[in-house]
This record gives structure tokens, sequence and C-alpha cells, in this order.
């Protein structure tokens, strides 16, 4: 790619302060010459922090480089591999997201992390879907005991029409069986439509603590409070509940081996009262706002935020951010890459890690310097685009497709001599 960050330098040279680090925690331990799945094995986000060269925050060096340890140390991060591969929603490329299935598919083809997204139920359990209205990701149009159930309802400042999960009780969301939510772009997908029921996050939590033991490594997980302002306000709070959860579960605190997440800050800011996992402020496109900011006045928008002083406020109450791939790599109207920008940089310098969103196969998700052909079903250079993002020195980022996040971070890794 011809593609430059602003200041001139390649993104090859932008993670070269990074790279001097990793090589040097790698010949210490003998890691070196055993390939990219041994610098896994070794614990490469551990790595940075015992290799004595994190920079103070917003140091000379820092900015100069453009990289930071890529590590919140003290939060249990840093015993996470480096980059970080994301099973967004677990592995949707090729299981309805969000099921039994697509979950256990990520982590046999490598993810580190799995993500659920946490919506409750009118009795107060906190299940897995990607919204509240599963009217795309179930079969409850199907269940004529459920029709009068159907409602309108405007969800942070948007009307939508559908079934809700706050309308039903556990027991009648497990009569439910998921589906494929984008068939017409993942038609094999609805192969399994029926197959698997919602998941609660307890049943996740005890799946991942099983298959931890099974696979001989620890298995993380990344749980969204989705919507959290609305769900306040209809008296069933995200943030007391997923508190509660993740202690009945052993995943509070540090070494609890759970990432917390929210597009509103002050769902984030909730939880750090409530238990110490590290936390990432999920972020928009530029001109949008908070749906939290929105019902307070904050004029505020994400491109607000993205500026240094909008990160260090980020950092006052959140590890790292979760921004759209555009706000680091951008493309212009025709899809086509654009200059980097200096969010990496910037996110760096204060003490933020980045986990950009979303990563697949797809040609339709592709910037057009990646599409293989004109079909947009159709899988373009995927691992390319990883390589890509990685080279720009994000900390991982979240990917529908693991196995592939998993072949370009090897790549990654063999061309900054890691083998």
């Amino acid at each position: 790619m011809t593609n430059r960050p602003l200041d001139g330098s390649s993104p090859a040279e932008s993670a070269q302060g990074a790279d001097s680090s990793r090589r040097r925690f790698l010949r210490a331990t003998g890691a070196v010459g055993l390939g990219a799945a041994a610098f896994s094995a070794a614990g490469a986000g551990e790595a940075f922090a015992a290799s004595g060269d994190e920079q103070p925050d917003g140091s000379e060096a820092a900015r100069a480089s453009g990289t930071r340890t890529p590590v919140r140390t003290g939060t249990g991060l840093d015993r996470l591999p480096h980059p970080l591969i994301i099973g967004h929603r677990g592995a949707p490329g090729y299981r309805p997201e969000e099921t039994l299935g697509s979950y256990e598919l990520a982590l046999e083809l490598g993810a580190d992390v799995i993500e659920p997204d946490l919506v409750p139920t009118k009795d107060g359990h906190l299940v897995i879907r990607h919204e509240n209205n599963i009217a795309e990701t179930t079969n409850v149009a199907d269940h004529p005991e459920f029709a009068g159930r159907k409602a309108t309802k405007t969800i942070d400042g948007v009307s939508l029409t559908g079934w809700f999960t706050e309308d039903f009780t556990l027991a009648e969301l497990k009569t439910l069986r998921a589906k494929e939510r984008l068939p017409l772009q993942r038609q094999r997908n609805t192969l399994y439509d029926g197959r698997w029921q919602i998941l609660t996050f307890r049943e996740l939590a005890d799946f991942a603590r099983k298959r931890s033991r099974s696979l001989g490594r620890d298995i993380w997980l990344y749980p969204e409070t989705k919507h959290p302002s609305y769900f306040r306000s209809i008296g069933l709070p995200l943030e007391e509940r997923l508190a509660d959860e993740l202690r009945r579960t052993g995943l509070a605190g540090k070494r609890g081996q759970a990432i917390l997440q929210s597009f509103e800050p002050s769902s984030l800011q909730r939880l750090a009262k409530l238990v110490d996992n590290p936390r990432i402020q999920l972020l928009g496109n530029p001109d949008t706002r908070p749906y939290d900011f929105v019902l307070s006045g904050d004029k505020r928008t994400v491109a607000d935020l993205v500026t240094p002083a909008g990160l260090r406020w980020i950092a006052s109450f959140a590890h790292g951010i979760g921004p759209t791939t555009q706000l680091v790599a951008p493309v212009d109207a025709t899809g086509k890459l654009q200059q980097p920008t200096t969010l990496v940089r910037d996110a760096h310098a204060a003490n933020l890690l980045l986990h950009p969103y979303t990563v697949r196969n797809e040609n339709g998700f592709l910037p057009v310097d990646y599409r293989r052909g004109t079909d947009p079903n159709a899988y373009g250079d995927a691992i390319g685009w990883a390589c890509y993002l990685y080279e720009l020195g994000v900390d991982g980022f979240f990917t529908d497709q693991t196995d592939t996040s998993v072949l370009a971070r090897q790549d990654f890794w063999a061309a900054k001599g890691v083998n």
C-alpha cells in the first residue's frame, strides 16, 4: 500500500519502536526462532510489560515514534497476546451470530477473546443478542403465541418495530431459536437457522471456563452493554446486573478475564464504580454522539472525543477505545483508502489501547483497495487489510472471521522477525 501516516512515515516505520521492544523480550525468553505461535504462547502482552521499555504517559519518545507499550499493566490486559484477536459475536462469518456454535467455532479458529452483546429480559436476566429487537435474529415471528408482543418502540431516538427482549421472560426466550441476521450476504449460514437457543451471559461464562480447560489457555469475554440509558429508563439497568454476573462467574476484577465495553461513557463510568475490570469506550462515526450525551445535552461528537483532549478525558475512566476502522484508516466516497489518521499515535500517547471494529472477509465490508472482483459477497483480500491495520499499530480488532485474522497476525509477526 502507498498510504502513509500524516507524519510522513510508513506504517511499518511507525511500528518500529514497539517492534524493538518485542524483539528484546523474545531474545530474553528464547522465543526467537520458534515462530508466531510461540510468541502467542509466551504471552505477548506480558512481554511488553516485562520489557522495561514502557514510556511515561505523553513522553517525547512516545510522541516521536507514534507507539507506546500496547498494554495497560495492572489491568490484566498484559496477560493477553498482542495484537489481540476478538471474535466479534463469535464467528458470524460462518455461523449465526452470538450462538453457542458461533462462539465455539471462534475459539477453535484461534480467537483470544469472544464478544457478547448484552440485553435484559423482562425478569432481569442478561441474554446475548446484538439488539433487544430480535425480529431479525430469531424465529419469534413464527411463534403465534407471541404475535401480540410485536410492538413499535423508540430506542436511542430511532423508531423500531419488532419483538423486544424486555417484553419476554427468559423461559419464553428459551423457546425461540436463532437465525442468520444477514441471509443475503451470508446465505450459507442459513443452514444453521433454528439450531441454537438464545444464550444467557452466565451460560457463555460457563462455556468459556470449560473451554479454557480443554484448550489449555485462558478464554476472555468482552461483553458490551447495549442501549444502557434506555434500559435504565425502563427499570432494567445493565451495569448492576453485569457486575453481579461477573462476580458470580468469577470474572470480576483485574484477574477476571473480562473486558467491558460500551458506546455510552456513563455506562463505563458506572461499571468502574462496581467492578475493577478493564474498560473500552466504543466510538462510532465522527459526526455522531453517544446517546447518553444526547440525553444530557453534551454537545461533543465522536470527532471531539478522538482529539488529544477528548482521548485524555476517555483515559480518566477507560483503558482503551474501540473505534470504527474508518477513524483509523478512512476511505473516501468511493471506498478507497485515504491517509491514515493520527488516532493510533494520539490514543497511545493518552495510554489507551485501540481495538477497532469490524474486520470482515466480504468485499462489501472492505476498502476498494482490498476488494477482489465486483461481487460484494465474495471474499476480498481480508488478510492484506488486516495486516495493514496491524502495521498501523492497532492493538487488535474485532473480526467476523477469526481464522483470517489469525493468518494475518502470523504474517505480521513473521514480517517483524518473530520467527
